[in-house]
């Protein structure tokens, strides 16, 4: 590795005109052999390493005429190894920073080679052409360069400043039409523009957001707390544009790897049981869209469609959120047996003479060697768990929108919440993560909403998410008892009031906050309003909260004198009402205490 030359300090006196030509042939190589240029600046640093060869063929032309030099021309020179080395820095610094800083500071730094080009051209000012014994080329190369420098005007790049725009809206506003299966982020755009500044691979990604995190450290002394914020918010949008971006091509390639198995699957099990199919027509419903076979244990997937259990098992496992049917994200990984479809399935077997037991289990064992990454067929499981790739996601996604929802107006407001809402629905590691991401406050807020979309869903989100324990001493810790009675009373809509019963049930689980529920003087007689006012879900909601309420036997009293048991004996005597049995468990509570 060949050794950096030593700084020149001009003010102490000039170096030897031979120890000047070498450091400046030196580092005026070192600049022009730079490769691999970052995408940014790239006009600029371009330009720029085009002047320094020009100048390489006057430096070493004055080391090959070896001869005395005007005091003016060493100062020159002097001067142009000062530029020229503080190019090799500005054009290191771009090579080994942020990207997507380096885009947000492009006037900065395109000034800066703006300000270097003039002090060079300045040096040439200085630079007694007449008296230097060069060629008639590098002569008139020189002086070229030296108008050129003089009259330079500072350039930054339309093409950057256009970048900058798309990335700062992209970073400021929600993409609604994509709000629905991707967040807020249009992530095709976010994918050009990092693509057009040199991130296209993971390890890209990777690389950038390392420098980021540099970046933030060097900026936290000097830059102030704006400065470091944004780069904070720049690391976030790579880290969740990573995720979101490279496992939806990880997921096409593999949707295209498992169709072609499941062809190759296909055609074997056709030729495994020829006799069979040329007797046998299945019917088109009864075949999995996946493996074109007949359904063993048809489930049903979160978008609404049908699968045979061990290929969306597989699916699943492969690493897949997507229905495979309709490309719809899934918001859960539940596979819910098709009792009905299962038992005419079934029904047409025996019609038919067929086994019920799957006879193409050989073909899967064949399938299972052939793709090592899909677990085996024979092992399908209804939940899929998590591995540590898909945590760290939840995570990144988690303080994203609760970011969103600290800081965003009230429509970005609105979709953080739905999508909260979605991802508390399923996962006891989602409702842990989310909680610790700091969402159950900003949830308890937004119970005050005046938006009914905002209210409902945040009530939604803090009914899910205190079915995980250590959640409800955190919910309760954030007062959210008062509001959630509010909702309960006089919620925006009647499903907002219905789950927040629930949640009332779901927190009075914890002996301590029986006593504390049933200690607010409407907590009570509202849910005792829901068994006449809600729907048939929403007064089995009540009438189970108002059970687990009752086990405190204070709580009793306060049951009926709300006006409960009139109530639950129209309920229990109503069968239309759907919830008989959950109206007779509280009768029996409450006359187990007269009875003692």
């Amino acid at each position: 590795m060949d050794a950096s030359p030593p700084p020149l300090m001009v003010s102490s006196g000039l170096l030897p005109i031979g120890s000047l030509l070498e450091s400046l042939i030196h580092i005026s190589n070192e600049v022009t052999s730079m490769e691999k240029l970052p995408f940014v600046q790239v006009k600029n640093m371009s330009t720029m390493i085009r002047r320094i060869k020009l100048l390489t063929s006057l430096f070493e032309e004055i080391q090959e005429i070896n001869s005395p030099l005007p005091p003016s021309s060493i100062l020159c020179l002097t001067e142009l190894y000062s530029g020229i080395r503080r190019v090799k820095f500005l054009i290191q610094g771009r090579k080994e920073g942020s990207c997507l800083w380096n885009l947000l500071q492009i006037e900065f730094v395109s000034n800066q080679f703006h300000v270097t080009v003039k002090e060079m051209g300045k040096a040439l000012d200085i630079l007694p052409l007449s008296l230097l014994n060069l060629t008639a080329d590098t002569r008139e190369q020189v002086e070229l360069l030296h108008k050129q420098a003089k009259r330079v005007e500072l350039f930054v790049d339309p093409r950057e400043i256009q970048r900058r725009e798309e990335l700062l809206q992209v970073m400021a506003t929600t993409n609604k039409r994509n709000s629905k299966n991707k967040g807020f982020l249009d992530f095709g755009k976010v994918k050009e523009i990092l693509s057009s500044i040199g991130l296209r691979s993971p390890f890209d990604y990777d690389d950038e957001i390392s420098k980021l995190e540099a970046e933030a450290e060097k900026q936290a002394g000097t830059g102030g707390l704006i400065v470091v914020s944004n780069i904070k918010n720049l690391i976030s949008l790579v880290s969740l544009s990573k995720f979101m971006i490279f496992t939806e091509e990880e997921n096409e390639r593999t949707n295209e790897d498992l169709k072609q198995s499941s062809a190759s699957l296909s055609r074997h099990h056709d030729h495994s049981s020829s006799s069979q199919s040329m007797v046998f027509n299945i019917p088109d419903e009864y075949r999995c869209p996946i493996s074109l076979d007949l359904m063993r244990d048809p489930v049903i997937v979160a978008s609404g469609h049908t699968y045979d259990r061990n290929s969306i098992a597989q699916w699943i496992n492969s690493g897949h959120h997507t229905c495979p049917k309709s490309g719809q994200k899934l918001i859960h990984m539940a596979l819910i047996p098709n009792y009905a479809l299962k038992s005419l399935i079934h029904q047409w077997c025996q019609e038919n003479n067929i086994p019920i037991t799957d006879p193409a289990s050989s073909s899967s064992s064949e399938l299972e060697r052939s793709n090592s990454k899909r677990k085996s067929c024979e092992k399908a499981i209804d939940h899929i768990s998590a591995t540590k790739t898909a945590m760290d996601a939840i995570k990144m996604t988690a303080e994203f929108l609760v970011g969103k929802l600290a800081t965003g107006s009230p429509d970005i407001q609105r979709q953080a919440v739905y999508e909260l809402r979605l991802l508390t629905k399923t996962g006891m590691d989602n409702r842990r993560i989310i909680a610790e991401a700091g969402a159950i406050p900003f949830l308890v807020t937004l119970l005050c909403s005046h938006d009914p979309r905002i209210q409902e869903n945040a009530v939604t989100a803090l009914l899910n998410l205190s079915i995980f324990n250590n959640n409800k001493i955190l919910i309760m810790a954030a007062g959210a008892i008062d509001h959630i009675i509010d909702v309960l009373q006089s919620g925006k809509t009647m499903e907002a009031r219905e789950n927040a019963a629930a949640a009332i049930f779901s927190l009075s689980m914890i002996d301590d906050y029986k006593v504390i529920i049933g200690a607010r003087p409407r907590a009570i007689p509202t849910l005792v309003g829901l068994l006449v006012e809600g729907t048939t879900a929403g007064k089995r909601d009540a009438a189970t909260a108002l059970f687990n309420l009752a086990v405190y036997d204070e709580n009793k009293a306060r049951v009926v004198t709300a006006g409960a048991v009139p109530l639950l004996i129209d309920l229990l005597m109503d069968d239309r009402a759907g919830i008989t049995d959950d109206a007779l468990a509280v009768l029996a509570l409450l006359l187990e205490r007269r009875v003692q």
